[in-house]
C-alpha cells in the first residue's frame, strides 16, 4: 500500500521520512499552495454577490509543485496531511486536500507538538479529520485582513503616499504614534532626593511628618537638610525571606520577549532559529527535533516531559530544587498544544555545543533552562529593612541577598539577584551619619517601546497572534513607519501622518478594542463553527461605507518641494518615493516626465583638496545630505563613492594631524578640533573655540 505524507517544510520532511519507513512517501508543500485571487469586486478574491465565497487561486511559481503533489496522490491508497499543529496548518492542509482531489480516497490530518520519533510515530496512530471549524477561523482572518489590506493601503498610497495598512499592523503602529505623542506633550516636573551616607551604606527620605516625602524645590531641600542632626536613630530593623517563583515555560510572545531582553535578538530572528531547532538538527545519523512547536500560547508541559524532567532534576541538584508545574494559562490562549520545551531532557546544551551554531545554541539554551527552572523550586531571597528617623523625617535603606537559588541553579545566567549589604545594627540605637546630599531630580516621559515592550503590549491587550508579532514589527519596520533609535521604536513622520489619517476616518475599526474582540471572534468561529462568511459580510458593510468617505474627503498630501526649477518646463522640483527609495522629480508630472539623474546635486560638489585618508584615491568633497533625518545637513566625505565610503567625522580644517597617523583635523559642532580619527591617536587642540 502506498502511503503518501505531506508536511510544510521540506527541512522537515527529510526529518519524518527517517522515521516513517519505506512504505510512506514524504513530501513537502513548503506552505501555502494557493490563495485568494486577485479578481473579483476590488480585486479583493470573493463574490460578494453570493455569499462572499471566497476565489482561490494557486500561488504564483508553485504550479509546478502542485502537479507533483497531485500525481503522487493520485498513485497513494492512503494520504496524511501532516501539515503544522495550529489554525494555519489546518488550513493549508484544507487547502491541499481540496486542490488534490482527495475527497474521494483515505486521507488524515496527523497533528505533532515535536518532530522526534516517538512523537510521530504516536501522531500516526491517531489521526483525525481535519477541523472545519478551525479552517473557516483561518479563512475569515485571511479575508478580513485581505479587504483591510487592500482598500486601505490603496488609498493611503493615493492619498498621503503610506505603503500599507493592515488590522494588526496599524494598531501596533497607533500604540507606538500614541505613546510618541504622550513623550512630545510631558512637562517634566522638578522634584529633590536627600541621601544620607553612613558608614557602610546609604539611606533615603521617605516620609516627612508620617506622609510621603514631597520636595519640589531646591528651597525646600535645603529647608529639611537644615533640620538634620548628625545622629540619626534606628526605628526599624527587620530581615525577612520571600520565594520568588520561577516563570512558566515559554510561549511565543514570551520567547521573543527573553530573547530580545538577554540576547538582543530580534524576533524575526528568534523565530528563524527556533523554527530550525523545532524542523531539524543533524545529530550523528539521524536528524532530530530539538524543541516543541514554537507558535504556541500555551505553558502546558506534558506529562512524558514533566516526569523526566522532575527525576533529572532531584538527581542532578537535589531533592529539595523540585518544584511544580506552572499550567495557568493566558484567557486568550487557543491551547491547542505545549509549551516550547526541549524535545529530550538528557539533550542538554553542553552536549550540544559542537553541533549548533552560535545563534542556535543561544536560543535552545534559553528555552532549555526557561523549562527546566519552571519546574524547580523557588529562590529564597532574604531581605533586610532599616528606617531611621531625624527631626520627623524618616529615611530607609534596603538590602538583599540569596538565600538558597532554586530555580536560579539553572536560570541565574538570565535572572539575577544584586545581593547587598547593611551592617547589623539594633532598633533604638543611634548611627553617626558622615554626608547629606540633596540632589535635583525631573520626571521623566513614559518611555519609547522596545520590540520586547511592544510585544508584551500586543499580547496583553490581545491583539494578533503569537505567529503574527514578529511579521508586524517587520513590516513596520520595511514601511519606514518606525525607526529604531537605541534599541527603542520611535514613529517617523510617515507613520505619524498615517495614523493621524486613520484616526480621522477609521477610528471605528482601527483601534484596540476592534481589534482585540475581532479576535474573539475568529476564536468563537474556531470552537463553535459559527457562520463565518456572515461575519465577513457584516464586516464589510460596515467598513466599506468608511472607505467610500475617506476617498472623498482625505486630503492628498502635497509633495516636498527641493527649493529647485525644473529644467526642462520650469515647474517646481519635488521629493518622490518609490521602492527604491527617494528621488526628485518634475512636479508637472505626466505632462512633464523629468527626473533628476540619481538624485544627485547638478552642481559639482565643493572641493577640499584633501586626499582621502582611506582609499589615497579620492578626494575629500563637501556634500549635502538628499535624505533620511539628516537631510540638508552639509557633510565631508571621498569622492570616491561608491568604492570609498569614507566620512569625516566633521568640518576638515585643512591642516593634517601632526601625530603622524595621516588623518585630517577637523571641527565638530561644539567648535573643537580634534584629529579624524581621535581614538586611534588622541590629538586635540585644546585652545581651539
Amino acid at each position: 500500500m502506498k502511503k503518501l505524507v505531506i508536511v510544510e517544510s521540506p527541512s522537515k520532511s527529510k526529518t519524518i521520512n527517517q522515521y516513517l519507513g519505506s512504505d510512506y512517501e514524504v513530501m513537502s508543500s513548503k506552505g501555502h499552495i494557493r490563495d485568494l485571487a486577485i479578481r473579483g469586486v476590488g480585486g479583493l478574491g470573493l463574490e460578494i454577490d453570493n455569499g462572499f465565497e471566497p476565489i482561490y487561486t494557486i500561488i504564483k511559481g508553485k504550479e509546478s509543485m502542485v502537479t507533483s503533489l497531485k500525481k503522487a496522490a493520485k498513485n497513494a491508497d492512503e494520504i496524511y496531511l501532516a501539515t503544522d499543529p495550529d489554525r494555519e496548518g489546518e488550513a493549508i492542509s484544507w487547502h491541499l486536500k481540496e486542490v488534490l482531489g482527495i475527497d474521494g480516497k483515505k486521507y488524515y490530518r496527523v497533528i505533532f507538538n515535536e518532530v522526534t520519533r516517538d512523537a510521530i510515530e504516536e501522531a500516526f496512530k491517531h489521526p483525525r479529520p481535519i477541523d472545519d471549524d478551525l479552517v473557516s477561523s483561518q479563512e475569515t482572518r485571511r479575508i478580513i485582513d485581505r479587504i483591510i489590506g487592500f482598500k486601505l493601503s490603496k488609498l493611503l498610497q493615493n492619498k498621503i503616499k503610506s505603503k500599507s495598512a493592515g488590522r494588526v499592523q496599524s494598531v501596533a503602529l497607533k500604540i507606538m504614534v500614541e505613546r510618541e505623542k504622550e513623550i512630545q506633550a510631558f512637562t517634566p516636573e522638578e522634584f529633590w532626593k536627600i541621601k544620607v551616607d553612613f558608614p557602610g551604606f546609604e539611606a533615603e527620605l521617605r516620609k516627612i511628618d508620617g506622609k510621603k516625602a514631597k520636595l519640589s524645590n531646591e528651597a525646600e531641600a535645603l529647608a529639611a537638610v537644615d533640620k538634620l542632626q548628625p545622629e540619626f536613630l534606628v526605628t526599624r530593623y527587620e530581615t525577612k525571606s520571600r520565594n520568588r517563583a520561577s516563570k512558566p515555560a515559554f510561549i511565543t510572545s514570551t520567547l521573543q520577549q527573553e530573547a530580545s531582553n538577554k540576547l538582543s535578538m530580534s524576533s524575526q530572528k528568534t523565530m528563524m532559529v527556533a523554527q530550525k531547532l523545532y524542523e531539524g538538527i543533524e545529530i550523528g545519523q539521524e536528524t532530530v527535533g530539538l524543541i516543541t512547536y514554537m507558535r504556541t500560547d500555551s505553558v502546558r508541559l506534558s506529562q512524558s516531559f514533566v516526569k523526566p524532567t522532575m527525576a533529572y532534576i532531584e538527581k542532578t541538584y537535589g531533592k529539595n530544587y523540585v518544584g511544580k508545574p506552572k499550567f495557568k494559562t493566558s484567557k486568550n490562549a487557543q491551547d491547542a498544544h505545549e509549551a516550547i520545551r526541549p524535545t529530550d531532557i538528557k539533550r542538554t546544551p553542553e552536549s550540544l555545543k559542537d553541533i549548533l551554531t552560535k545563534d542556535e545554541m543561544k536560543i535552545y539554551r534559553l528555552i532549555y533552562a526557561r523549562a527546566v527552572a519552571s519546574l524547580m523550586s523557588p529562590a529564597v531571597i532574604k531581605g533586610t529593612t532599616l528606617d531611621l528617623e531625624n527631626a520627623g523625617m524618616l529615611f530607609d535603606a534596603k538590602a538583599q541577598s540569596l538565600e538558597f537559588d532554586g530555580y536560579l541553579k539553572v536560570y541565574g545566567d538570565y535572572e539575577k539577584v544584586e545581593t547587598t549589604i547593611l551592617p547589623p545594627l539594633n532598633e533604638n540605637e543611634t548611627v553617626q551619619s558622615s554626608q547629606v546630599t540633596p540632589s535635583q531630580h525631573f520626571t521623566q516621559p513614559p518611555p519609547r517601546y522596545t520590540e520586547a515592550k511592544l510585544i508584551k503590549t500586543m499580547e496583553a491587550l490581545g491583539i494578533g497572534r503569537p505567529s503574527t508579532y514578529s511579521q508586524t514589527v517587520t513590516t513596520l519596520k520595511k514601511r519606514k513607519y518606525i525607526a529604531v533609535e537605541d534599541k527603542k521604536f520611535v514613529p517617523t513622520e510617515q507613520g505619524i501622518l498615517t495614523v493621524e489619517k486613520l484616526d480621522d476616518f477609521f477610528d471605528d475599526i482601527i483601534n484596540v478594542d476592534y481589534t482585540a474582540e475581532m479576535e474573539k471572534m475568529l476564536d468563537e468561529i474556531a470552537s463553535t463553527g459559527s457562520d463565518h462568511l456572515k461575519v465577513v459580510a457584516d464586516f464589510y458593510h460596515e467598513f466599506m461605507p468608511m472607505v467610500d468617505k475617506a476617498s472623498k474627503e482625505m486630503k492628498k498630501k502635497e509633495a516636498q518641494l527641493t527649493g529647485e526649477k525644473c529644467p526642462k518646463c520650469g515647474s517646481p522640483m519635488v521629493f518622490r518615493e518609490s521602492r527604491y527609495g527617494t528621488f526628485e522629480a518634475c512636479s508637472a508630472y505626466p505632462d512633464c516626465k523629468y527626473i533628476k539623474p540619481n538624485g544627485e546635486e547638478t552642481k559639482e560638489p565643493v572641493k577640499t583638496g584633501i586626499t582621502c585618508p582611506v582609499c589615497k584615491k579620492g578626494e575629500i568633497v563637501e556634500r549635502v545630505a538628499k535624505k533620511g533625518r539628516n537631510k540638508g545637513n552639509v557633510f565631508y566625505a571621498c569622492n570616491n563613492f561608491p568604492k570609498c565610503k569614507t566620512i569625516l567625522k566633521g568640518k576638515p580644517t585643512g591642516q593634517m594631524c601632526e601625530d603622524g597617523c595621516d588623518q585630517p583635523m577637523v571641527e565638530l559642532d561644539d567648535g573643537s578640533i580634534v584629529c579624524n580619527d581621535p581614538e586611534a591617536c588622541k590629538k586635540t587642540d585644546e585652545n581651539a573655540s
